[in-house]
Order: C-alpha cells, then structure tokens, then sequence
C-alpha cells in the first residue's frame, strides 16, 4: 500500500512539472500574442528548467502532490493559491536581483501566477466533477424519493451536496424552503427555494414531497417546534440533522439525518464555555468522578476527558455501566493509566481511602447517587445512608487527603422537600457547607431539575409506554418540571466549579418548567401517532414524596449573578444551627441500623427543618396561581 502511495505521488509530481511548463509557457505567448521575439525566446528557454525545478520544490513542500485528485477540495486549492503565490514572489525577487540584461516581463511573472492556479486547480477539479457526473449516470436507480429540505443554509447546502454525491441513496431534492426573504425564488444547487416555511403543507403537496428533511442545526426548541406542527400537518414523514450541541465534528452528513426527538423540540441556544477556566481547573489534574456509569457521571467523564486530565478515576458500584462508560472514553484516552475503572461503593469507607490515597486525586465530581423519588420513600435507610453518610465519608476523605475541589451534584427537589431523597440531598448540601468552613478543600454545590433521557426519566418511560401501546401515565394534569439536556447540564457543572472559591450553591438556570402531560402528547405524536386516539393518557395521581412544582432555592436565599449568565450564585441569609451540625457528625452506619424507619423520618425532619413529607395540592395550585398573577 505504502509503495502505491509514493507512486501516486511521483506519478502526480510528474504531472504537476508539465502543469509548470505549460503555465510559463501560456505566459509568454500571451505576452506577445504567440510572436516571440528570439532574444525573449532565448529567455524562455533558459529560465523554464529553473523556474519549473523551483515550483517543484515549494508545492511539494506544501503537499500538493499528496492531496487526492478525486477528492479534490476548497482547502487543496488554498493550498495551490499559497505555493503558487509563494514560487511568484521568488521568481520576481530573482528577476529583480539578477538583473537581466534583457528585462523579464513583469506581466508574465503575474500571468504565470494566475495560470498556474487555473491549470493545477483547474485540472483537479475538472477530474472530480468528471469523477461525480459519471458515478451519477452509472449509478442513478430511478426518479428517486422526492424530499423537501426545510431551511437553505449551510447544512441544507451541504445536504442537497450529499444527495447530489451519492444517487445511490436515491433521493430527489424537488425544493428547500426557508424564511428567508433573500433566498426565496433563488436555486441553490440548481434546486429552487420556496418560502415562507409557514407554506410548508401546501408546498408538500404541490411539489408531491414523500419526505421532508429538516436542515437547520442552530435552530432552538420554538423553532422546531413549530416546523414540526407544520411537518405534522403534511402526514409525511420528517427527519433532521441533529443539533449543534451533537454534531461533535461540526459536519453535516446524510447518515446524521434521524427522526426528530423530544430533546430538539426543547432545544436551547448552545451553552456557550468559558473554556480556558475549565482548562485551568481540570487540564494536567487528577478527577475523580463518583457514579461514573450514571446519566450524569458518565457525561461529566465525557467531558472532561476532553480537556485533558492527568487521570480520570471512574467510579461505581455498578459494574456494567462502569464498564461501559470505560469502552467509550477508551478512544479518547492518548497516554497507558489516564482512564482507570474502579469498583467501589462510597459508603465503604476503607475502599475509598483505598483509592484516594493511591491515586490522590485533586477534584472530586460527587454524582453517586439514589436519585429515585417514589422509590426512596419506602427505602429511607439506604437513602440516608447512600446520599448522605456516602457524601459525608467522601467529603471528610477529600478533607483529610487535600484534594483541591469537591464537586457535589444536587437537585432543585433539594428545596423545600416533600420526599426522602430530596431531603437527604439537603441534608447533604448542609453537611458540605459546614465542612466547608474549616477545610482548605473546595466544596461547590450545583443544584438543577431533571435532565432529558437520563436513566429512569419520564421521557424513557413514555417512550417504552408508546412502544407497549400505552397508555401513557401521567400523575396529574398540572404536573410541571423543569428540564435540560445531559450535555448541557454537564458543561455547565464543570463551568461552575471551575468559577467556585468554596461553600457556595449554584443553580443552573432550566429555562420554564413544561407541563408533563405536554410532553407526553409530544411524544406521541413524534412517534406518528395521536395523542388520545391511538394513545390514551390516564392520570394516576401524585406519588408518595412528590410535588406538582418544583422550586429552585428557598425564600431564604438570595440569588447572585455569576459571571456566566446560565450559572446562578444562592446565598443563604440564615445560619446551621449547632443541635443540626452535631446530628450530622453523629451519623454513622450503626446509628443506621439502630434507628426504626420512623425515627430516621424524624432525625432527616430535624435536619432539614423544610422538609414535609404530605403535598397539599390546593395550597400548591394556589401558590403557582400567586407565581403566575406576579408574572
């Protein structure tokens, strides 16, 4: 293989000599309209050899002859403009510093230029539309299925190219539509642009589209929500490019193109990073990540792989996740020990100075958690013990082996709890700012609601009722949440731990909480279906430590700017109380095991004097109507 490539190149550096001689050669005609005077043919003749020798040498050093033919691009072409430009200014330099006593025409020096670029451009890009044109003809199966892209920018551009490139796909692009004034009644590609998109149902029909293919990476979650009523409205199936915050590689591709999803129809702006602060605070350092192989921890590994730690510590007690989330992240690992798997449980406080002490680890990202609701209710004791003692243990290790930051991940469901695992993450959160106060270890709080498609949620449950057949269940029709992406909520934790100084709770701004029953019947219709006619949707009424809505910080606090506008700082006007400090120093796994069910209600009620374990659904619509009157 090796042996063909170094042929392709000597056979396309022999290519670009005749290519050098040709140009000169043009030059010089052109210049005395194909009558060359002999003194000036004389000159010709001297300087081809040099000139051509000296093209050789400065377009192989910008890898002309490596660039493939067939696939030639708008970056080889930069490449021929920058080694042309480059041979032009030593040949004038040379002409200038010799000084011939028959004068080099200047003209040919710029005409040679520009013709070099022609021929050498020209040529490799005559062979790829050659190339296409007749891969199309012999490859071409049939009319093709008719599609209508939504929007005419780059990613539909470079869609329709794709298309265009391989018919074997057989599809046939018979428009694009966009909002765009400009672009209406204009072709791109050779395909019109219709708009607005507004006409998109009737367009469907009058243009006979089987398919409609949303190309608009950028576009936020109104945006595509209203392109998806009206895709709906056509009965045809919709597909879209994914968005931006998903296209990694930042290309748009065929092969991207999936069904549209709930997580597009929320879709927010792109979380914009503050990457060298995150790179100050974890590039060159040691991580450790606690639940490593759950929605949030291992999106946080994904993340932080990116930005180059010394070592990054997986940890879970969940041994196929775990593994799982090593698989993935092994492609990114560069050096032999970056990526190290650990089995542990962060209750188990010998296995976790174990690890500590091995590795010392200089941040800490806490995600290891028991974060189901109704569940927890009838588990109190290993709510207590996971997501309070299991903090604790972690945080006095992180204190006593200097590790520079701790990163705790809580909920809103930590504010004024109705339920054992929202008033555990408080108690939780308590213990950290106490802890804080004499550890020269950072503790940092980041609070936020629920992230979309993580393991249990409400979308993947409504997703695997669809599948079933339904119905869907839904616990009350005025039941709201707030949500955000995995990917998003994960960059902004390490934004706000990269700006943390110690003992603060930060909350990630959600945007406004949707209505489940909303996103139910969204999702029906995405699977093409109708909401209560193919799927029904029953009430079944608010589960045990549930509440209707969910707050972001207690009355208490007060709400600070931060210098990322999606980050918000609380501070908290009251204090902890001496009785509540010395509780949570006492908790320990034999105290666990003494206590009844009841008594460990009792002793988390005392903790978090907030916390009730009965929702009152009228004293809740009443203070969401008071919310809604202010606003």
């Amino acid at each position: 293989m090796k042996r063909i490539l170094k042929y392709r190149e000597v056979l396309s550096g022999l290519i670009h000599l005749l290519f050098f001689a040709l140009a000169l050669s043009f030059s010089f005609m052109f210049r005395f309209e194909f009558n060359i005077p002999p003194h000036y043919w004389t000159l010709f003749l001297q300087s081809l050899p040099i000139i051509v020798a000296m093209k050789f040498v400065i377009f192989y050093y910008f890898a002309v002859y490596k660039a493939s033919w067939r696939y030639a691009s708008v970056s080889d072409l930069f490449n021929i403009i920058k080694a042309s430009t480059v041979s032009t200014m030593l040949l004038g330099i040379s002409v200038y510093f010799l000084n011939l006593e028959i004068g080099f025409p200047r003209s040919v020096i710029f005409t040679d230029w520009f013709l070099t670029i022609m021929i050498v451009g020209g040529a490799k890009l005559f062979l790829r539309i050659l190339r296409e044109e007749v891969s199309t003809i012999f490859t071409k199966t049939g009319p093709g299925r008719k599609v209508l892209i939504v929007g005419a920018g780059d990613a539909g551009e470079t869609l329709i190219r794709e298309l265009k490139k391989y018919p074997a796909m057989n599809y046939q692009a018979v428009g694009f539509v966009d909002d765009n004034p400009s672009k209406i009644n204009t072709q791109l590609h050779g395909v019109r642009i219709y708009g607005p998109i507004d006409k998109l149902p009737e367009l469907v029909e009058s243009l006979s589209a089987e398919e409609i293919l949303i190309a608009i990476p950028s576009a936020t979650g109104a945006q595509m929500r209203r392109i998806v009523r009206l895709a709906e409205q056509t009965g045809k199936p919709f597909r879209t490019i994914p968005g931006l915050d998903h296209l990694i590689d930042g290309r748009v591709t065929v092969n991207k193109l999936r069904s549209v999803e709930i997580e597009d129809l929320l879709r927010r702006e792109p979380v914009r990073l503050d990457s060298s602060a995150i790179e100050r605070f974890l590039t060159g350092r040691v991580i450790l990540v606690t639940g490593a192989g759950g929605s949030i921890g291992s999106e946080i590994c994904r993340q932080v792989i990116r930005f180059g730690p010394r070592v990054l510590i997986m940890l879970d007690q969940a041994e196929t996740a775990l593994f799982q989330i090593e698989r993935q992240l092994t492609r990114y690992a560069e050096l032999p020990g970056r990526l190290v798997a650990k089995i542990g449980d962060i209750c188990d406080e010998g296995r976790m100075a174990q690890i500590l002490a091995e590795y010392k680890p200089e941040v800490i990202f806490h995600c290891a958690a028991y974060k189901h609701v109704p569940l927890m209710e009838f588990n109190i004791r290993e709510a207590i013990k996971n997501n309070i003692l299991g903090t604790k243990i972690l945080a006095k290790l992180a204190h006593r082996f200097g590790v520079q930051s701790f990163v705790f991940i809580s909920t809103d469901k930590a504010v004024n709890p109705t339920s054992i695992m929202g008033a555990s993450k408080r108690a939780a959160e308590k213990y950290l700012q106490i802890i804080s106060r004499t550890s020269k270890t950072r503790f940092i709080i980041v609070r936020f609601g629920n992230v979309l498609a993580s393991q249990g949620s409400v979308v993947e449950i409504f997703r695997k009722q669809i599948q079933e057949g339904g119905p869907l269940t839904v616990t009350h029709p005025d039941m709201r949440r707030y949500f955000m992406t995995i990917s998003e909520a994960s960059q902004l934790v390490l934004q706000a731990a990269s700006i943390g100084k110690g003992g603060e709770i930060y909350f990630l701004e959600m945007g406004e909480p949707i209505r489940i029953v909303e996103l139910a019947r969204e999702l029906i219709r995405l699977s093409g279906l109708k909401p209560e006619e193919d799927i029904q949707i029953i009430f079944t009424g608010i589960r045990p430590g549930e509440k209707l809505f969910e707050e972001l910080k207690f009355k208490e606090e007060d709400m600070l700017r931060t210098e990322h506008e999606k980050i918000h700082q609380l501070r908290m006007n009251g204090f902890i109380t001496d009785d509540i400090k010395q509780a949570l120093e006492d908790l320990n796994a034999h105290l666990l095991d003494a206590y009844s069910e009841e008594e460990l209600r009792r002793w988390l009620g005392k903790i978090v004097s907030e916390y009730s374990s009965g929702v009152n659904l009228e004293d809740e619509l009443k203070i969401e109507g008071g919310r809604n009157g202010r606003t």
